[in-house]
């Protein structure tokens, strides 16, 4: 019974693409950038060959003289370098056309629509940190139940509501609303509901966030795996960024330390399929927020619990550690993601430890966990088996 752990490290970039100045991202090297932490120490993952990866350049980093997988250096083939394009290339499907952004905030014809459709005002309307437009509209928010609507260099639509102003299900009904407006030239990849609690100087987001994501607009290796008849199993955010396309079950979660948790418990379970992961931590909370020191203890954390997620492998299982974009967070140009090169590393009992190279698009991922799991690969990509 074949089973695939695909773990997405969210924004563990190795290093600037080759078109990185096109976003303006040169120079930027996430994982150079965290290695230079102190609290930044991952002997299990650079035993596996993570530091042998063509073109990774670390602090202090040494290669291991015997890597025990096989280890790539992907490259991004679709136009952007956000979450919803990256993960859909890991899945097989290479977006020639970036989605469409906003860097002077949503088009009138746009705002006026969602505001007739949701009876309610509209706060700010650029792009912005999620910690500082509640902190910046927050109170205004309060006064007038009008909504904190903003976006990022991301493809996104986000929606901020104080939960005592707005109800929760208030707030998703917005969501769904405007995920259902947000069509043709405004597909934005994700409708994102960010509540929020506490008082005027003293707001914090809660975990209730949820995301309205754009469905694939091809086959992925989700939709071929679930319709062969074996699972796909979904852990954190997967399950939004797909719009649950394609999986048979899903959990969220709260952020890694449960992420990692849930697959452990997976992994524990009787299935044949893809567990398919996302640990957002890394983005969130340390990449966006430009925390080298956050990010570094995150990934020594993984790398404490990878020993752990590696002895309950069964002999037929197989590892898979990427990432989905960059993220720098020594970059100070901007708060946001970065185009570079992500990690893959495959390991199981019965993979031999291989340099593949720099492989020329994520979609190889997909391709090789379907040709490993007996499906027909109808996706892009080439497998590396």
């Amino acid at each position: 019974m074949k089973r695939v752990f695909l773990i997405v490290l969210d924004s563990f970039g190795i290093g600037e693409m080759e078109d990185a100045a096109d976003y303006g991202d040169k120079g930027t090297n996430t994982i150079g950038s965290v290695s230079s932490s102190p609290f930044f120490d991952v002997p299990n993952i650079r035993k596996l060959g993570l530091f042998n990866i063509d073109g990774v350049k670390c602090h202090n980093q040494k290669k291991a003289d015997a890597p025990t997988a096989a280890f790539a250096r992907m490259k991004e083939a679709s136009k952007g370098k956000d979450t919803t394009i990256g993960h859909w290339e890991i899945a097989g499907v290479i977006s020639p056309k970036p989605l469409p952004t906003y860097p002077d905030g949503f088009p009138k014809e746009v705002l006026d629509r969602f505001t007739q459709l949701t009876g309610r005002g509209v706060l700010c309307n650029k792009p912005y940190s999620g910690t500082e437009v509640i902190k910046d509209y927050g109170e205004e928010h309060l006064k007038t139940g009008k909504l904190i609507v903003y976006t990022s260099a991301d493809s996104v639509f986000q929606i901020a509501a104080h939960e005592d102003k707005v109800p929760l299900d208030e707030l998703y009904d917005y969501c769904k609303k405007a995920r259902a407006m947000l069509q043709g030239e405004h597909a934005v990849g994700r409708v994102i509901a960010r509540p929020f609690v506490g008082e005027n100087g003293n707001f914090t987001r809660t975990p209730h966030r949820h995301d309205y994501s754009l469905p694939p607009q091809k086959t992925t290796m989700l939709d071929l795996i679930s319709k062969s008849g074996k699972s796909v199993i979904a852990v954190g955010k997967i399950n939004d960024i797909f719009a649950g396309q394609g999986i048979t079950e899903y959990v969220y979660t709260s952020g890694n330390p449960e992420g990692i948790e849930r697959t452990l418990e997976y992994m524990d379970k009787d299935f044949e399929g893809l567990c398919f992961i996302n640990l957002v931590d890394y983005d969130m909370l340390y990449g966006h927020r430009r925390d080298v020191d956050g990010y570094a203890k995150a990934l020594t954390y993984f790398d404490g619990k990878l020993e752990q997620i590696m002895d309950r492998l069964k002999s037929d299982d197989i590892l898979m550690i990427t990432a989905d974009h960059g993220c720098d967070p020594a970059y100070k140009a901007t708060t946001d993601h970065t185009r570079e090169y992500t990690p893959l590393i495959i390991y199981g009992k019965n993979v031999k430890p291989v340099n593949y190279g720099t492989r020329e698009t994520f979609a190889d991922i997909a391709a090789t966990v379907l040709e490993y799991l007996g499906v027909n690969i109808e996706t892009a990509g080439t497998s590396l088996f």
